[in-house]
């Protein structure tokens, strides 16, 4: 069963090998995963204050923020989209200045920039600070997105864990699409999420994977998911963050909510519970320099067999897994 869906954007895996069924069952369906570098559309800065976005008409943006009391630019430019996965060729990738353009470019752009930034009239933005239309149809925008919480639902106790990341992103036409369905597993005990993050209809997925699931190439993206009033706590928890995977069908994902044990670096503690919640937010990464998506999606009751409805849900998705997810043996568990 579908539920409420919206685009939005956002680890990596670290898989911990475990002698139990339920926890190889954890392990191979979403691996907990550590901060990994920076993925979709592109970082420009963490935490700035006043952001600004300015475009021109030769497919050109200023991005200006205020940190530390001093007004900052980056000038940005020459890429647009992101290309389908392809290991011969690198993924698309903003050339940035941080002079605003007076050592890539020669002229500080910043200064004589036209500003072209048109109303914007696309598609709906997640986590936006500012969007617009420019003069050649493509659309910029602005994203604020708090890549880096712990996972778990942990509260953050380092200081990057708490950043706010501004990202900018270049597209023309369509944007990623963040499919999130609502499910049961292992003999209907334990709540799951499975989808797929797709672009143009081509799933999105990487081809190498870095130590503690971090991407290895500029095609990998990462899925975040935030749980709303779980066993982690009231409001929204960030549990957990997994790539999109690559084998089966090409950009898909499963995640089993089943108890976890923390991260050897994280502080010490009880072992963290499952978290399925009354509702659940998907932020995933758009390819290239696309945005972030998101999605939300409704949660489940408790597995019911005496429940027409649930037994209906449960044949219904079942069915629908074979196809988002195809053959992959870390989603068993129908």
């Amino acid at each position: 069963m579908i539920f409420d869906r919206e685009h939005v954007v956002g680890l990596g895996t670290v898989c911990r090998r475990r002698a139990t069924l339920l926890a190889a069952l954890a392990s191979v369906a979403a691996c907990l995963v550590a901060p990994g570098a920076a993925n979709a559309s592109e970082k420009i800065v963490d935490n700035p204050a006043k952001p600004q976005l300015r475009v021109d008409a030769k497919g050109r943006a200023v991005v200006s923020w205020t940190k530390g009391g001093v007004r900052r630019h980056a000038a940005v430019w020459g890429a647009i989209n992101a290309r389908h996965p392809d290991p011969t060729r690198p993924q698309v990738k903003f050339k940035i200045d941080y002079s605003g353009g007076w050592r890539r470019l020669g002229f500080p752009l910043y200064k004589t920039i036209k500003n072209r930034c048109g109303k914007y009239d696309g598609p709906w933005i997640p986590w936006a600070v500012a969007v617009c239309k420019a003069p050649d149809g493509s659309y910029w925008a602005l994203q604020s997105f708090r890549r880096l919480l712990p996972n778990l639902g942990l509260r953050p106790w380092l200081a990057y864990q708490r950043n706010r990341e501004l990202h900018l992103s270049h597209w023309k036409g369509p944007i990623a699409r963040l499919e999130v369905y609502a499910d049961w597993v292992q003999s209907q005990r334990w709540h799951e999420l499975f989808g797929r993050l797709t672009y143009k209809g081509v799933g999105v997925h990487g081809f190498e994977t870095l130590g503690y699931g971090r991407p290895g190439d500029g095609y990998g993206r990462l899925i975040y998911l935030d749980t709303y009033n779980s066993a982690l706590g009231a409001g929204w928890k960030r549990e957990n963050s997994f790539l999109a995977r690559r084998k089966a069908t090409p950009g898909h994902f499963c995640y089993h909510f089943v108890p976890r044990d923390r991260y050897s670096w994280y502080p010490e503690g009880p072992r963290r519970p499952a978290a399925h919640g009354e509702k659940y937010r998907l932020t995933g990464g758009g390819p290239g320099v696309t945005p972030l998506v998101m999605t939300r999606v409704q949660g489940l009751a408790d597995y019911d067999g005496g429940n027409p409805a649930h037994l209906a849900i449960e044949a219904e998705m079942n069915e629908l897994k074979r196809t988002v997810v195809g053959p992959d043996d870390g989603c068993m568990g129908n």
